[in-house]
């Protein structure tokens, strides 16, 4: 049974960082792609970042880049989302996924093409 588990999420002030940790089991996730989501209270799940199967490429949603980086080690099947300069707006519970085609090029942004997804962890940047 394939499986993601994030972890990291946490509460922490305007300006810190939080390093996600998205550990995957079950099949060959290095083969995917795999991508970071959002959900705040009362709006849609968004799109934050994305990294190809290989790691070559990465992909952000504009509010993101430059702050957040997307990182795979295919060896240990994780995927990390390291968040800097966190604002009050990036609140949110943020979900692991992974691409439902095996070696696509460039990652895809939107929720229709991942079909597993974590359980979530809950990220409060405070003001």
């Amino acid at each position: 049974q394939a499986q993601l588990v994030e972890s990291g999420g946490g509460l922490v002030q305007a300006g810190g960082s939080l390093r996600l940790s998205c550990a995957a089991s079950g099949r060959t996730f290095s083969d995917y792609a795999m991508g970071w989501f959002r959900q705040a209270p009362g709006k849609d799940r968004e799109f934050v970042a994305a990294i190809g199967w290989s790691g070559g490429t990465t992909h952000y949603t504009d509010s993101v880049q430059g702050r957040f980086t997307i990182i795979r080690d295919n060896s240990k099947n994780t995927v990390f989302l390291q968040m800097n300069s966190l604002k009050p707006e990036d609140t949110a519970v943020y979900y692991c996924a992974a691409d439902s085609h095996q070696y696509r090029r460039n990652p895809v942004t939107t929720t229709s093409e991942y079909n597993y997804w974590g359980q979530g962890t809950q990220v409060i940047v405070s003001s």
